[in-house]
């Protein structure tokens, strides 16, 4: 392999997968440009994504690109690329969370513009994996993940619910309009703490659901709740601040309080984030392993119910894809100077390639429950 010329051995990696440069599969990939090889080896996983969103090739089915590059473990056959091995070295030297580093992915990502979530999210506006059993559209499945997840709160109409990670708001809306819970969200995005309160204005739920712009750092402790939530927002804590968020939740929990946690997941510990998602997606982000969050919540809660949701991702992300594309015309007339050609390509390649890590079964969504009671009575609801 060390002989070979970059074409060669880019080659030889992808027949590995079953995947052909310039062939007729959906999953085979047309290269455009003849630098695109030394690139690739250069750079690694961030030069890949790059060299896509720069033109450099395509491939009509970019998801089953993905899941079957992943399911050949391509990962544990090529070397680790210099910026891969500094952004781990940053994650364990610095805190990514740190003061103002915690509202980036807000400004960075969430705020990137409410008309292109709402094409692209649908009615929820939920940004996290659907819940698809018995499910036949995305607006389906994600009230189906709202409700599944407020039911495993066992929660009384009046108590307080607190959302970390609030997002546009849907299951603080769904927990104060069909159970009669008093909610309060906390976001570092300020496009959806004005949308979400827009939003729970329109239904009037006055004190029942507020949105708040606030890291979770800054959580007064002081102020106790009978429940507390947190949807796809642990991915961008960082691993040095599991221990301190599992502390915090603990000093807000009522005694006989109940805490959901709904995380993507890897198989493996990691320091730091896949380099392309880190710089064009999700800064100061990772996914836990469940290693990690287990030390991280031990001597703080107790885990009562864990469960698996991850291959209902792929066909949320599809489901996203699709919405994307089929509002793409109205998206870019909005604002054609920063939704332009190269913003379509970096939102395919991100949703796509995401799939296909669920796909592939190298991430999962992990739904787990904890009490501050060791002995508290807790039946798991289906």
């Amino acid at each position: 392999m060390l002989n070979l010329n970059p074409e060669r051995r880019i080659r030889t990696l992808l027949e590995e997968a079953g995947i052909e440069i310039n062939g007729h599969k959906p999953s085979d990939i047309h290269v455009h440009n003849s630098k695109f090889y030394g690139r690739i080896l250069a750079g690694g996983s961030l030069a890949l994504g790059e060299s896509y969103m720069d033109g450099w090739w395509d491939c009509k089915k970019l998801d089953v690109f993905f899941t079957k590059l992943l399911q050949s473990r391509i990962q544990d056959k090529v070397q680790r690329d210099p910026k891969t091995i500094l952004a781990a070295l940053q994650a364990r030297i610095f805190n990514s969370q740190h003061g103002r580093k915690a509202f980036q992915i807000g400004e960075r990502h969430y705020d990137m513009g409410n008309k292109l979530f709402e094409a692209m999210l649908g009615p929820t506006m939920a940004y996290s994996c659907a819940f698809w059993d018995g499910a036949n559209n995305l607006n389906q499945a994600q009230t189906n993940k709202l409700n599944h997840s407020i039911k495993k709160l066992h929660s009384n109409p009046g108590m307080t619910l607190l959302d970390i990670g609030s997002g546009w708001g849907s299951l603080q809306r769904q927990a104060a309009r069909f159970y009669d819970l008093k909610t309060t969200g906390i976001t570092v995005s300020r496009e959806q703490e004005a949308w979400s309160n827009r939003k729970n204005a329109l239904y009037h739920l006055g004190d029942r659901a507020k949105v708040k712009y606030q890291r979770w750092q800054d959580l007064p402790n002081d102020k106790r709740y009978d429940r507390i939530i947190s949807i796809g927002a642990f991915e961008h804590f960082g691993y040095k601040n599991y221990r301190a968020f599992f502390e915090k939740v603990r000093s807000i929990m009522k005694d006989d309080g109940i805490f959901l946690l709904h995380t993507i997941g890897g198989l493996k510990s990691v320091h730091a984030n896949e380099p392309w998602l880190e710089n064009y997606i999700f800064p100061n982000s990772m996914l836990p392993s469940m290693e990690q969050i287990d030390k991280a919540s031990a001597g703080n809660l107790t885990k009562r119910h864990v469960e698996n949701k991850g291959f209902d991702y792929d066909p949320t992300l599809m489901a996203w894809y699709a919405n994307l594309m089929r509002h793409w015309d109205e998206i870019n007339a909005s604002d054609p100077q920063n939704y332009d050609e190269r913003f379509l390509r970096m939102m395919t390649y991100y949703l796509l390639s995401c799939a296909g890590t669920f796909r592939s079964g190298i991430n999962q969504v992990w739904q787990i429950v904890y009490t501050k009671d060791p002995n508290l009575e807790y039946q798991h609801a289906t």
